[in-house]
C-alpha cells in the first residue's frame, strides 16, 4: 500500500538549533498516528514542513504523492491543519470566518452554504455562529480553528493539539470526531496526554531532541514498560514473609512489591515479572493451592507515560525503529 505521508530524513535546523534531524516514517490510509514528545521536540516544525509552512533545511516529504519542495500549492489542497495557535480575526464571527475559509479553497454559492453549515453542525458550533471570536471561549475558539481545518473534507488532516483548551466533554466531542473520520483519512495529531493516545490512535511515533526514538501501535509501546505484566493482587489475610516467599518462587517472577491502601487484614502487593513474560496463570494457580482468598487480581497493560519518560529523557536517545 502507497503511503498517504512520507517523510524522508526530513531535517530543520534554525542556526546551530538541530529542531528535526534525519526524521523517517510513512502514514498510511486509515491510521491516526499520535505525535509524541516533550517541548521542543521538534513535533511542531515537522508538522509545519509536512504542511509547507516551514521549508526543510534538507530531506523532503510526499503527502498523497505531491512533495513539500516541488508541489506544495498540491499539497495544501489535500491537507487540513490545525497549527498549535491557529490565527483567526477577531471582528469576524464564526460563521464569517468559516465563510471566508471556504471562498480561499474554492467554494462559491450553494456549495459554500453547505459546506459552511456542516461545519458548524459537526464541531457544535451552531449557537456562537454570529458572536466575535474574540468573545468566545478558549474552547469554542479552538473549535472553530478546528473546523477550518475541516471545512474542505481533506483527505490528510494534521493537527497540532487539537483538544487544548476544552473541557472533558468537549474533548470527548472531538476524540469521537477523530475516530468517525479516521477510516477515510490519514490523520496525524500531536497531544501531551497520553491517555488520548489510547483514546483515538492507532499508532504512535515518539520523537526526543528531533529525532524518532520510537514507533509502533500503544499497546507495543506499553510493552516496554516494567508494568507491562505485572499482576496487582489484593489478597484477603495471609503472612507478609510467607506470601513473598511463594510468590518469588513462580516461574519468571522477578520481584514482589507491597502496596499501600489495604485494610481490614487485607494484603495489597503487585508481581513484577521477568521481561516480556506472562505470570498471570501461574500466579492465580499457586494462591489457589494454597487456598488464599483473592479479592482482586489485575494484570496490568504497562504505563505509557513510564515508556514516554524513559525514551524522552535518555541524554542520548537513539534512533529507533517500528515495533
Amino acid at each position: 500500500m502507497t503511503a498517504m505521508i512520507e517523510s524522508i530524513n526530513l531535517t530543520k535546523h534554525f542556526g546551530s538549533i538541530k529542531a528535526v534531524e534525519d526524521l523517517t516514517f510513512q502514514v498510511e490510509k486509515g491510521e491516526v498516528l499520535g505525535f509524541l514528545g516533550p517541548n521542543g521536540a521538534g513535533k511542531s516544525t515537522t508538522m509545519k514542513m509536512l504542511t509547507c509552512f516551514v521549508a526543510p533545511t534538507s530531506g523532503t516529504a510526499k503527502v498523497r504523492g505531491h512533495d513539500i519542495l516541488q508541489e506544495p500549492m498540491a499539497v495544501r489542497q489535500v491537507v487540513g491543519y490545525l497549527p498549535e495557535s491557529a490565527p483567526a480575526y477577531s471582528e469576524m464571527s464564526p460563521l464569517g470566518f468559516l465563510q471566508f475559509v471556504a471562498r480561499v479553497r474554492g467554494y462559491s454559492g450553494r456549495e459554500l452554504r453547505s459546506a459552511v453549515d456542516r461545519i458548524l453542525t459537526t464541531c457544535a458550533l451552531e449557537e456562537v455562529r454570529h458572536q466575535p471570536f474574540e468573545t468566545l471561549s478558549k474552547g469554542y475558539k479552538r473549535r472553530v480553528c478546528l473546523a477550518q481545518a475541516l471545512i474542505h473534507d481533506p483527505e490528510v488532516l494534521i493537527m497540532d493539539e487539537p483538544t487544548d483548551g476544552l473541557d472533558p466533554n468537549q474533548k470527548h466531542e472531538v476524540r469521537q470526531l477523530i475516530k468517525r473520520m479516521a477510516g477515510g483519512k490519514v490523520i496525524i495529531l500531536s497531544t501531551h496526554i497520553l491517555e488520548e493516545v489510547d483514546a483515538v490512535c492507532t499508532r504512535a511515533v515518539i520523537i526526543a531532541h528531533g529525532r524518532l526514538v520510537a514507533d509502533g501501535k500503544p499497546d507495543e509501546l506499553k510493552q516496554r514498560s516494567r508494568h507491562h505484566g505485572a499482576v496487582t493482587l489484593t489478597l484477603k489475610g495471609g503472612d507478609k514473609s510467607t506470601v513473598e516467599a511463594a510468590l518469588i518462587q513462580v516461574r519468571h517472577v522477578k520481584r514482589v512489591e507491597w502496596l499501600d491502601g489495604t485494610s481490614g487484614g487485607s494484603l495489597r502487593l503487585k508481581v513484577y515479572p521477568e521481561h516480556a513474560r506472562t505470570i498471570a496463570p501461574e500466579v492465580a494457580q499457586m494462591l489457589r493451592q494454597r487456598g488464599w482468598e483473592v479479592d482482586q487480581l489485575v494484570v496490568e497493560e504497562g504505563h505509557l507515560d513510564e515508556v514516554f519518560r524513559q525514551l524522552t529523557q535518555a541524554e542520548h536517545a537513539p534512533a529507533g525503529e517500528r515495533s
